[in-house]
């Protein structure tokens, strides 16, 4: 299967004229389309709703397309919230998902009238010294421990997670917030990260929703949303089948009816926070090649580096690459597509086949709109990219600039960079 990217070469050269590469550039007819497809697959939910992770991808003009979906933003720090305060996120649109939290980030949370998600029964202290009390509506984030399976295949391993609560404090958690007044109670997990299988999400909503059962009848607590969280993956790779989220959404009703129904609790609403699966595959990160090498390997240098794109630096990461122009031309030449980070893992691609690339050539480096530019930092002082949107109409707009070296420059407030340096 070929993955073909949703920008060609005669775009990409009118774009570079007016946003120097490298730019990350994001699709809006696609992400549209995508928020369309998940708030139907989950229409079967009367109190369905969408809280977009908003650290995959922080930016106010593509936080305020979800929104006309009806999306929400799931939070983790003071400045997600800031950012969801910005966009105009009222009470309740906002799920604040944090650990380890600093005291001035649950009170901001609570200001914004966001439900807190907590990620430890040590939190309930905190958080009510912190705001003065406990909020009526909250949610608790549950790890089970151990591994999470999928029938023989073993999904991700929990037990080595840092997040959520056992099963003996979940039930603790919720007798203590409800002695101190909550009435209305959330249930969260993620168990399993990027999952390309739409059997993850019916099956931890049989975890979830069978220990909802069990909390009601135990603490007597009303069960407001359960919360699948995200862990809905992407095809990164060509030979990869994409999620079926009507079949996911299915999945899910089916579960619930058997679970869930029968225990008198059809009117509990089903949250998701989902970030890699609303944007991932509509964006991508353009880049100009401007070197080749050829010593022991064939590397072609481009204008990007890991700090623009990281996860194939950190994580060993597949990021698909189409040579603009190039689509319908053998992938006959293998090249290691480099950065120009003083890092040997500064690597877009390692022995990768793909057609003869010559100096000039547009690379389209696939799946970046999730954590792409989120991640970026400034290692060897390099700048982070402009976002670019291409607009259903074909037309683009630039939603954030790149950065310059002002911007690298200007925290130091104890040193005048522009003074010190040589008068032209």
């Amino acid at each position: 299967m070929k993955k073909k990217p949703f920008v060609d070469k005669e775009q990409i050269e009118k774009m570079a004229k007016e946003y120097p590469t490298p730019f990350h550039l994001y699709d809006e007819a696609g992400i549209r389309k995508n928020a369309r497809e998940l708030k139907e697959a989950f229409s079967w939910n009367k109190g369905y709703r969408e809280y977009f992770a908003v650290k995959a991808t922080p930016n106010p003009f593509l936080m305020d397309i979800l929104k006309s979906y009806g999306c929400g933003y799931d939070c983790s720090s003071l400045t997600e919230l800031m950012l969801s305060e910005a966009v105009g996120a009222e009470p309740g649109d906002i799920m604040f998902s944090s650990n380890d939290t600093p005291a001035e980030e649950f009170a901001y949370a609570d200001k914004l009238g966001a439900i807190i998600n907590l990620d430890d029964i040590t939190h309930i202290d905190f958080l009510e010294e912190t705001i003065g009390h406990i909020p009526e509506t909250i949610s608790c984030r549950y790890n089970p421990g151990g591994l999470f399976k999928i029938t023989n295949d073993i999904m991700d391993n929990p037990g080595d997670a840092k997040y959520g609560m056992t099963t003996e404090q979940i039930f603790e958690a919720f007798r203590i917030l409800k002695e101190k007044g909550a009435k209305e109670f959330g249930i969260h997990a993620f168990l399993a990260s990027n999952t390309v299988t739409n059997e993850y999400y019916p099956m931890l909503a049989k975890v979830l929703f069978e220990l909802a059962v069990k909390l009601r009848k135990e603490t007597g607590a009303h069960i407001k949303f359960i919360n699948l969280s995200g862990g809905i993956g992407i095809p990164y790779k060509p030979d990869q089948e994409a999620n079926d989220i009507a079949v996911i959404g299915e999945g899910v009703r089916k579960v619930y009816e058997e679970v869930l129904t029968p225990a008198g609790m059809d009117d509990v609403a089903i949250y998701t926070e989902l970030g890699r699966f609303m944007l991932g595959p509509y964006g991508c990160l353009v880049t100009k090649v401007i070197h080749e090498k050829h010593t022991h390997k064939e590397y072609i240098g481009v204008d990007a580096c890991a700090a623009n794109l990281m996860r194939p630096a950190i994580y060993g990461a597949y990021h698909h690459i189409t040579v603009a122009g190039k689509e319908e031309e053998p992938c006959s030449h293998m090249y290691d597509v480099t950065g120009s980070l003083c890092e040997n893992c500064d690597k877009f691609a390692v022995d990768r086949m793909l057609p003869k690339i010559d100096i000039g050539d547009y690379l389209v480096i696939h799946d970046s709109g999730a954590h792409g530019f989120s991640m970026g930092y400034n290692y060897n002082g390099r700048l982070r990219s402009a976002e670019v949107l291409l607009k259903e109409d074909g037309s683009t707009e630039l939603i954030r600039r790149a950065e310059t070296p002002a911007d690298y420059f200007a925290t130091f407030d104890c040193f005048d960079i522009a003074e010190r340096l040589p008068k032209k």
